[in-house]
């Protein structure tokens, strides 16, 4: 069986969570405290971070890798294109997440700023900025990739539920992002994979 060790309040496992529960398939959630992280994690992950996913002998760390096994190991339903072009720029989207996006994130979780509210605000704006951008692509997609629900629409999920947490008011001009946020949201999977610390982000 499949273990997922999982930050309750971790952006980046909730991605993992979303995906585990989309698949529908056995697993177990191992929840770990990102503040006293037990010794076996800093074993398994080098870098001491959460999500990590074990299998067997296998042991995957990076959410986004982790999903892509996850997706490959269990077919049904798929979230990464089948076609070699279109799974490409799937994961070129997903590296300009990381770049534009969560590395933000990143910054606003990090304890270590906490208190250099420039460094916050410049994440926050940061983020404002991009999702900004990436709103009109709603007025006509009901997902990231057209009708189709992917690895885009989990991979940013975490985020979008977490702007008011992270104190991030988007422009009137969002509004479709904020929609479709709505319909990702509304997904049984989703509701399943949020822990109690994850639901009392959003007012």
């Amino acid at each position: 069986m499949m273990v997922l060790y999982s930050g309750t309040t971790c952006p980046f496992s909730q991605r993992c969570r979303f995906v585990l529960f989309e698949k529908g398939m056995d697993f177990e959630i191992r929840d770990v405290d990102l503040f006293n992280k037990p010794e076996d994690v800093s074993v398994m992950n080098p870098y001491g971070q959460v999500p990590i996913l074990v299998e067997r002998d296998l042991i995957l760390y990076e959410s986004n890798i982790i999903n892509e096994y996850i997706d490959e190991r269990f077919p049904h339903p798929q979230l990464m294109p089948g076609d070699p072009v279109a799974r490409a720029r799937v994961r070129l989207f997903l590296f300009n997440f990381e770049k534009e996006l969560f590395v933000h994130v990143t910054t606003l979780e990090s304890r270590a700023t906490k208190s250099n509210e420039k460094a916050l605000e410049k994440a926050r704006s940061a983020i404002r900025d991009r999702l900004t951008q990436l709103a009109p692509v709603f007025l006509k997609n009901k997902y990231m990739l057209g009708e189709d629900f992917s690895m885009l629409d989990v991979a940013i999920a975490p985020l979008l539920w977490r702007l008011d947490h992270y104190g991030i008011d988007l422009p009137k001009s969002a509004l479709p992002l904020a929609k479709y946020a709505e319909r990702i949201f509304q997904r049984p999977a989703y509701i399943e994979a949020l822990t109690p610390s994850e639901k009392i982000m959003r007012k």
